[in-house]
């Protein structure tokens, strides 16, 4: 294992990731027009767009990102777009304003072609929350295509862009990103600005990048990668002291031990990425943490603590649907909320106010503080031993939609693999390890702070062996 304190090398695009046939894809106006169709016609089936719109016939500009389609989450923030965040509270209202990571990718060439759906203020982990769509799986409509960031993971694995961002708060986009077999990175925390995300929990929530390819991926995070002074919780990882990730014969791997409870297809996910790194010559040690029992609780205290904070500002005043009456201010705040939030959204507001009531803060919320504490210190030490942990993205592959599903108890207990990762402020990433009886799996690398493109590099050396898989009635648009 390298030495500790070796900062990485710096790391910068070299040239385009858009190909020729990319650009002429978008110059050509007949051209153009088929990928429009194409995209309404695959979206009428999957709900994966709320809003889209093709790009104009004309030149993409430069920048090492020049024509490429770019798919946003609606609840980032992308001028004359709407904002939506997927509720009906939000249905008709327009962004006056990009957020930093959009605009940094415009300023890169790339094209914003669209909105993706989610969970209602990303609340869910299966895209089935709100009321303005349900988003489903590429490779089986009756299944989730997971959550929240659903849509943006689905629109990828669909061939309707090459590249979504989406945000993760607990999961949202590593989940989705394994359920529909493309690749999903949930950056250390700060390490994108979070200036036009609408928040859900501001100490968890990340702007992540959903991807067909892990040099896509790489290519769209190293330009929204940075500090913002608009966002005082940023930072630049590349200033960051970290360790160097090796290569195979000098890795050493923390493989997560197995829980038996996992559905089958999951445990093999994890052997086969644990059997290649050994044939690698790659040290592999199995891993137990013991923080996983209790991961899910105090991420879920935490998050809808703050959750009920932050959407304290949607009172139907300021932001939101008004009611055509109320008899006083009070009233009016009551109506846009009750008729303007769907039951999940409302269920952890509630929640959080609960967490938060005197008598009961240091019961609960301060306890989950006090926790995460401890869950931060044991993976601060776990990097100490190991270089990337290998662990499941989620217990299950794709779960049906509706009833035959998972309850909703079973879906929060279930994220306990991804919100370690959100809890520590550590970078993850999800990625495709093959087919499962017709359906995606995956495994997660997760990493320490500021060693998000040493994830990457892996990602990449494991596509070679495990390649992206392409849902049968979607072929691969993207060369």
């Amino acid at each position: 294992m390298a030495e500790p304190g070796i900062r990485a090398s710096g790391y910068e695009i070299k040239e385009h990731v858009v190909q020729a046939d990319w650009k002429t894809v978008l110059n050509t106006a007949d051209t153009v027009s088929e990928y429009g169709a194409t995209v309404d016609a695959r979206n009428g089936e999957l709900e994966a767009f709320l809003e889209f719109r093709s790009p104009a016939p004309e030149d993409p500009g430069e920048g090492p990102l020049a024509g490429l389609p770019v798919a946003v989450k609606d609840n980032i923030a992308v001028r004359d777009f709407r904002l939506t965040c997927g509720s009906k509270l939000l249905e008709q209202f327009e962004s006056p304003y990009d957020a930093t990571a959009v605009a940094q990718l415009k300023e890169a060439g790339a094209r914003i072609v669209g909105k993706t759906s989610l969970d209602e203020f990303g609340m869910g982990s299966a895209t089935d929350t709100s009321t303005l769509s349900a988003t489903r799986n590429p490779w089986d409509l009756s299944r989730t295509a997971g959550g929240s960031s659903g849509g943006s993971a689905a629109a990828v694995a669909s061939g309707m862009v090459p590249v979504a961002l989406g945000s993760d708060t607990g999961g949202s986009v590593r989940q989705p990103a394994s359920f529909c077999g493309v690749y999903g990175l949930k950056p250390t925390y700060g390490a994108v600005s979070r200036f036009g995300l609408v928040a859900y929990a501001s100490s968890l929530d990340t702007i992540g990048v959903v991807a067909d390819t892990p040099q896509r991926l790489e290519s769209v995070f190293s330009v929204i990668a940075g500090s913002d002074e608009k966002d005082q919780t940023s930072v630049d990882i590349r200033s960051m002291q970290v360790r160097e990730t090796p290569g195979l014969k000098a890795l050493t791997v923390g493989v997560l031990a197995p829980d038996t409870a996992d559905d089958p297809a999951v445990q093999q996910a994890v052997r086969d990425v644990e059997t290649y790194l050994q044939s690698q010559g790659a040290n592999t040690e199995r891993v137990n943490l013991p923080v996983l029992e209790y991961a899910a609780a105090v991420y879920y205290t935490i998050a809808t603590a703050e959750a009920g904070a932050n959407l304290a500002r949607f009172d139907g005043v300021r932001y939101g649907e008004r009611p055509l009456y109320a008899e006083n201010p009070d009233e009016l705040v009551r109506l846009s909320r009750s008729t303007g939030l769907g039951d999940e959204v409302k269920l952890r507001i509630l929640l959080g106010t609960y967490v938060l009531r005197s008598g009961f803060h240091d019961q609960y919320y301060g306890r989950a503080q006090r926790l995460r504490a401890r869950i931060s210190r044991d993976m601060q030490d776990l990097f100490t031993r190991v270089d990337v942990l290998v662990s499941p993205v989620f217990p299950t592959l794709a779960f049906p939609l509706g009833s035959d599903g998972l309850t909703p108890y079973q879906r929060k207990q279930a994220d306990r693999y991804t919100t370690v990762a959100n809890l520590a402020g550590v970078p993850a990433l999800a990625l495709p390890t093959g087919v499962y009886d017709g359906l995606p799996g995956g495994v997660q690398l997760t990493g320490p702070k500021g060693g998000d493109f040493g994830l990457i590099r892996l990602a990449k050396v494991l596509a070679g062996v495990f390649p992206p898989p392409t849902p049968p009635n979607y072929p691969r648009v993207w060369s």
